[in-house]
């Protein structure tokens, strides 16, 4: 029975994490980006994250956020949430599901704990800037 079910595989569509200047906080902060690099449209897009891992040797977690996007064009990117300054030297888990046409997709993305830095850029395709890419 197990046989029977295929597992679909996720393909050209990831998180990157950007940093922007923030007029709110008078900083760059970083946004976490979903980028669709197929040529489908995702639709009834779901991203639920979460940030987990040890500080000073206490283990820290914070609460899940949702979001929901109806669709996301082919070859588009759509901005999913800040990331908090003080969450970056945790693991930022991202669980993210979708159907294209009547099938359903879903991935878990994690940037690992202190990851998300400018030591770790590299060029997010689609949006031409710089950013911390999870394929």
């Amino acid at each position: 029975m197990k046989k029977d079910i295929t597992i679909p595989t996720v393909e050209n569509v990831f998180l990157a994490a950007v940093q922007e200047w923030s007029d709110d906080f008078m900083e760059k902060v970083w946004y976490v980006y979903l980028v669709n690099d197929s040529d489908f449209q995702l639709d009834g897009v779901m991203v639920v994250s979460k940030a987990f891992g040890t500080i000073d040797g206490e283990m820290k977690k914070t609460s899940l956020l949702r979001h929901a996007f109806v669709e996301i064009p082919a070859v588009s990117v759509v901005k999913v949430e800040m990331v908090e300054k003080s969450v970056l030297a945790l693991n930022n888990e991202f669980m993210v599901t979708f159907f294209i046409e009547n099938t359903l997709y879903d991935r878990k993305y994690i940037f690992k704990a202190n990851s998300i830095s400018e030591d770790f850029v590299e060029e997010v395709p689609i949006l031409f800037v710089d950013g911390v890419i999870v394929r």
